[in-house]
């Protein structure tokens, strides 16, 4: 079927590419996937807990409403802050359902394993998300 040589060649790629495929760590779509719905869940929860805080009444007290109008404008920022991030997860997961985690949305290169390790929502590498900043 292959000569001797042919079969070398064969073996030696099949060997390159076993190597390339164990130094490459592909990012544990399981795991990652895991973790963003527990994250989602905690994410959602505050946000419950903000949107009602922001529901209850103002004091008729006009002292006590100064400190609840400073008080309700960290809470607006804390929810959009919470929003954010819930977008983020859900773009996470959509790129697991799709099978694009762990690539960069902007250059395609991929993110580091640890990177996504400590931020599992990431959508930039490392060198992307600094150019951002």
């Amino acid at each position: 079927m292959f000569s001797e040589s042919g079969q070398g060649t064969v073996l030696t790629l099949l060997c390159t590419c076993l190597n390339v495929m164990e130094r490459t760590e592909m990012p544990n779509t399981a795991a990652a996937k895991a973790r963003l719905e527990v994250q989602l869940a905690e994410l959602g929860g505050r946000q419950k807990r903000i949107a009602g805080d922001l529901a209850k009444p103002l004091n008729p007290d006009s002292s006590e409403q100064a400190v609840e109008m400073e008080e309700y404008d960290s809470l607006q920022g804390q929810a959009a802050l919470v929003a954010r991030e819930i977008t983020s997860v859900k773009r996470a997961l959509m790129r697991i359902e799709n099978g694009t985690y762990g690539e960069c949305v902007r250059c395609g290169s991929e993110i580091s394993p640890k990177r996504l390790e400590v931020r599992p929502e990431a959508a930039l590498c490392f060198e992307c998300a600094n150019k951002e900043q």
